[in-house]
């Protein structure tokens, strides 16, 4: 073989190891799925559920990592800014979206597409408006008078600022015309060891966590937060059946890192998909409150748009910092 030939053998070998994998090939080894929350929390939670399915389907494994801080921002930006290859994935949530696109540049619109690639909706889970027993109302639209007869001076607990449950407590004030004292915390789990002492009045929160104490009579649910009844908390009305348009969810979703080839966006919403279909998956999510709403990588990227901009309008109007925001 003369010197030219293996010049040009040697050159084509190296081109192609340099060709990222194709669909094909994916994946032939391990995957990365960054929760930008700690452990333990609804995020975390999903993350192993898909990464079991993925990890089961394919044969390779899928590590959760968890990189919490900053309201799921420290994350989220590790997945942005990562090799476009389809081995780091990102497990993101209404409120890290918004850390995001509180502090992306250019003044138009957000869209995520330029910062991720959205992949598939896990789920959407609703909020249950929970108030300790001792607050003297039994329905939403008695909470709305005791806030207006009381402006300021009821106190709602959330998970951190910019999270689905401040943003839904915002929205009710909205809607309402009340005003309530917002008082964050490092969490949910905090939030509701106050609310079932007594120390703050009001919380829209998950409602797997807080369901064992409706039950027992240590909380009182007022409502929902989707615009029809849960099948999980089927004697709970609805919050718009009061404020008719009320509508706050928190949904949960795979992206992962700009560009990802297309292909491999497709192969893993298929993937995920037709796991949603399955008993399994169903009940894993029922424990989170949640029932399966697949969607495409294109609708689930339009669904992040419209909900980042249904909640930035609120926040603006609210002059609302979000954690990294400009």
């Amino acid at each position: 073989m003369s010197a030219n030939v293996r010049i040009t053998a040697l050159a084509i070998s190296l081109i192609a190891l340099a060709l990222p994998a194709t669909a094909a090939d994916y994946p032939d080894h391990t995957i990365k799925m960054i929760v930008p929350f700690a452990a333990g929390g609804g995020t975390d939670v999903l993350a192993r559920i898909i990464a079991q399915n993925l990890s089961s389907r394919w044969g390779q494994p899928v590590v959760v990592e968890n990189q919490p801080g900053a309201s799921g921002a420290i994350g989220t930006r590790a997945a942005m800014k990562a090799e476009p290859d389809g081995y780091t994935l990102l497990m993101a949530s209404t409120g890290a979206l918004m850390t995001v696109a509180a502090g992306a540049d250019g003044d138009g619109p957000f869209d995520v597409n330029k910062v991720l690639s959205p992949i598939v909706i896990a789920a959407a889970p609703p909020y249950l408006l929970v108030v300790r027993p001792t607050l003297p109302v039994n329905t939403t639209a008695d909470l709305i008078r005791l806030a207006k007869e009381k402006p300021g001076e009821l106190t709602f607990g959330s998970s951190g600022v910019g999270a689905a449950s401040h943003l839904s407590g915002l929205l009710f004030g909205s809607e309402t015309g009340t005003r309530m004292l917002h008082v964050p915390y490092k969490g949910t789990g905090p939030a509701v060891t106050d609310l079932l002492g007594g120390r703050i009045d009001v919380m829209f929160a998950p409602g797997p966590v807080v369901q064992p104490f409706v039950q027992s009579g240590q909380l009182k649910a007022l409502g929902v937060t989707d615009t029809q009844r849960s099948k999980f908390y089927p004697q709970v009305p609805t919050v718009a059946d009061a404020v008719p348009g009320y509508e706050s969810v928190g949904w949960f979703g795979l992206l992962a890192p700009p560009n990802t080839p297309p292909a491999i966006v497709k192969e893993l919403n298929a993937v995920i998909v037709a796991a949603m279909a399955t008993q399994e998956f169903r009940d894993h999510l029922a424990t989170l409150g949640a029932e399966p709403k697949p969607q495409t990588p294109e609708e689930f990227g339009r669904y992040i748009n419209a909900d980042v901009a249904k909640w930035s309008k609120l926040v603006k109007d609210n002059d609302v910092q979000l954690p990294g925001g400009k």
